[in-house]
């Protein structure tokens, strides 16, 4: 199922992120090409922050996430589709979903919560045809979809007795309402509560009665208050008029809740922090509302941390679960109960977990050990069997649940196809094997063999948690990576990245294979064409190694903070340029010794080195891979071009501004690549491509593709003309290619 997504933007039109459209439509509108944009598969990798199932189509559900939007399931398929790939360098803010909130009534209306971090832009999103097309409200509020508390909810909820009526509860800016299916928002200004240190308001849940007058507001209402120094949940029995502090409830933060409508009765999960984090205590609790009444319900559990997801049973009111959070020792688990609570028991030990859907999670799942971030939970509510919860790397999802409840155990699969949220670092496409090698955040990095299928593995020997830098030799099958724990750690393959080594950096001794999965940077690192000499920065400046890391030698001639970069043809040529003095140095001797010489045609007013390099993560310059002594550079938004070895620049064109870019393929019957550039023509940013070295550029991807804002990272395909990757901040990687017509 495709989503193609039309946006209307409503009143107040004060917000930042549109302030430019005036300016930006006084422009000439650049020229497009049709292109095809598809995921490369990982397959999740990220924080899955809720799970909502609809209460009116049977299999239908939606979930969020932290940095990488929001997701509606085809019940058919039970592939994901993102809901917010329309979000774009303008509105970038908007990536990070809050929360979501389906219709009670209607299965095609969904309304999406839009806001990552505190101080930028916010917005209501609503849909009135399953997500194909949203029309968006900014709000001026605080929210975080990646900050603490973002696996707390729902905090937007639609009321099932007059679903025109709309509450979101905010972290820092009160409870807002809407009247009109969220078209307009005012603050319910009756909330006495505001914000706080903890997660605001954290969820709202309705408490119909029969009583109520049909298709007039619901009268009981319930809200979650995670804000230090107040009570914890709040009620109002006018429709929201006037809120109540419950009094006697747990004194810890409410981190989600639930509600059996029969008995009128409100489960709710806690910590005492809101997470996902730094909990080290919590309880579940049940309020019988018509009696006054708090119970304790905690499951006898030996770990110390709070609770997060919980889930009813719609078809079985007296069956929950719930799942602990932070539970680090000795691990999370998801607790199940028949009787409203009284007992409980563990599902984790009697569950057998298949990962062949997404390979790579078999290193991460150990023993029973249910992973990580519980906060996500939910039972299907027209199929007792169903269950899916999250965690921060994934989804999983079983149909036997009930079997559990005989004494059975449950079958788990790997549910998130469709879902791509890692946060990529780095991507290389090199003109030998594997069309695709990646770095990403968390789960480290791939070697992309078949785009429409997970990796068997993610990279190892070593492993490390962020992959910062791709480097490749142009000429034989030889990859250096670098990231790990900042010690100067390096995988080093001759294989085209099949297999890996590690290797030491300056400065650092090489780790036993395998060990550990560090987090932060591994320094810089490139090669020579040939792959037989490496370049590191290390100690005082950069080191030479002609033995694959075994040893290294100084460097001499270049300047303090040098970045050097190889030539794409010459296996002994290496340059560094020197931007603020503009000098370009040279090496012909393999990176042993550099002589420099002045640079003309470079804006005045540059500073620092250019980050050079083949690997695309996310260098300024780029050396061709089909021509010595020639590379391009963008500075200042300017794309400019070398074909002398750096001793003289031209501008390429005036009529872009180039944030990133990256050479592939040559187009049929052109010697120069074509380039791809991120960055905006006619006040219109999005990935463009040159077929003339930059004289003129057509857009190849639209407003309903732009998956967040700019790539963190992009490179193109030296053999496959037209192709471009892009690797996005929660995103995943994206492969686009023309479009071509039979």
């Amino acid at each position: 199922m495709a989503f193609s997504v039309r946006l209307t933007f409503l009143a107040p039109v004060a917000i930042g992120f549109l302030a430019s459209a005036a300016s930006v439509q006084a422009q000439t509108p650049p020229k497009t090409q049709p292109y095809a944009w598809r995921s490369v598969k990982i397959v999740a990798g990220g924080f899955i922050t809720g799970i909502v199932f609809s209460p009116a189509e049977p299999g239908l559900a939606y979930c969020r996430t932290d940095i990488g939007g929001a997701y509606r399931i085809d019940p058919q398929s039970k592939s994901w589709f993102s809901l917010t790939d329309w979000v774009g360098p303008r509105n970038s803010n908007l990536g990070g979903c809050e929360s979501v909130a389906p219709d009670p009534l209607d299965p095609a209306k969904v309304y999406l919560a839009l806001g990552t971090y505190r101080g930028g832009a916010a917005a209501i999103a609503r849909s009135s045809d399953a997500g194909k097309t949203f029309q968006v409200t900014p709000l001026p509020v605080s929210m975080g979809g990646n900050e603490d508390g973002r696996g707390m909810g729902e905090r937007l909820a639609v009321d099932p007795n007059d679903t025109q009526v709309l509450y979101f509860g905010s972290r820092r800016d009160g409870l807002w309402r809407s009247a009109d299916g969220a078209v307009t928002w005012v603050p319910a200004a009756s909330m006495p509560v505001t914000g706080g240190g903890g997660g605001g308001i954290t969820w709202i849940i309705f408490d119909t009665r029969k009583e109520d007058p049909p298709h007039q507001p619901t009268r009981g209402i319930f809200a979650g208050v995670a804000a230090g120094g107040t009570s914890s949940l709040y009620h109002s029995a006018d429709a929201g008029q006037t809120w109540q502090a419950i009094e006697n409830s747990p004194k810890f933060m409410p981190h989600r809740a639930v509600l059996e409508p029969n008995s009128h009765t409100l489960y709710v999960s806690f910590g005492n922090g809101p997470g996902p984090n730094n909990v080290t205590a919590g309880a579940v609790a049940k309020y019988e509302i018509d009696a006054n009444k708090w119970t304790d319900i905690t499951p006898n559990n030996p770990g110390n941390g709070g609770y997060g997801g919980l889930a009813l049973d719609r078809r079985h009111p007296a069956t929950l679960m719930v799942s602990t959070i932070d539970h680090w020792g000795p691990a999370d688990d998801i607790f199940r109960s028949t009787d409203g609570g009284a007992t409980w028991k563990p599902i984790a030990a009697t569950t057998d977990r298949d990962t062949s859907f997404s390979p790579y999670m078999a290193n991460v799942v150990r023993g029973h050990r249910f992973d990580w971030w519980l906060a996500a939970l939910a039972i299907d509510p027209f199929d007792s069997n169903h269950v899916l919860f999250g965690t921060g790397a994934t989804i999983w999802g079983t149909e036997e649940m009930t079997g559990f409840d005989l004494g059975k155990r449950t079958h788990w699969t790997i549910a998130a196809d469709g879902i791509e949220e890692t946060a990529v670092l780095a991507l290389a496409s090199p003109p030998w094997g594997a069309h695709l090698i990646s770095g990403v955040g968390d789960v480290g990095g791939f070697t992309h063999e078949d785009f429409d299928v997970s990796p068997a593995s993610f990279h190892t020997n070593p492993s490390f948690n962020n992959t910062t830098s791709i480097e490749f030799a142009n000429l034989k099958p030889v990859v250096v990576r670098t990231g790990g724990n900042g010690r100067g750690r390096a995988g080093y393959s001759e294989d085209g990245g099949m297999t890996w080594r590690p290797i030491s950096l300056p400065g650092a001794p090489a780790e036993a294979a395998g060990r550990g999965r560090g987090g932060g940077g591994g320094g810089f690192v490139t090669l020579s064409a040939d792959g037989q000499t490496l370049l590191a920065a290390g100690g005082e400046g950069i080191s030479i190694s002609n033995d694959k890391g075994a040893t290294w030698t100084a460097s001499s001639g270049l300047f303090n903070g040098a970045r050097p970069f190889a030539d794409g043809v010459a296996p002994a040529t290496f340059y560094a340029l020197d931007i603020a003095n503009a000098r370009i140095y040279t090496s012909t001797n393999g990176g042993a010794s550099f002589t420099n010489a002045p640079v003309a045609g470079l804006p005045a007013g540059g500073g620092g080195a250019a980050r050079g390099g083949r690997g695309g993560g996310g260098p300024r310059l780029k050396a061709s891979f089909a021509r010595q002594g020639e590379f391009w550079i963008a500075l200042g938004g300017g794309l400019y071009h070398s074909t002398d070895a750096g001793a003289a620049f031209a501008l390429c064109s005036t009529n872009i501004n180039v944030n990133n870019f990256a050479l592939g393929k040559a187009a049929p019957n052109r010697e120069n690549p074509a380039i791809f550039a991120a960055g905006a023509a006619g006040g219109v940013p999005g990935i463009y491509r040159s077929d003339d070295n930059g004289s003129s550029w057509v857009r190849v991807n639209d407003d309903q593709h732009q998956y967040g804002g700019f790539p963190s990272v992009l490179t193109a395909d030296p053999r496959v003309y037209g192709r471009v990757y892009i690797g996005m901040n929660g995103r995943g990687i994206l492969r686009g290619d023309p479009v071509v017509n039979n």
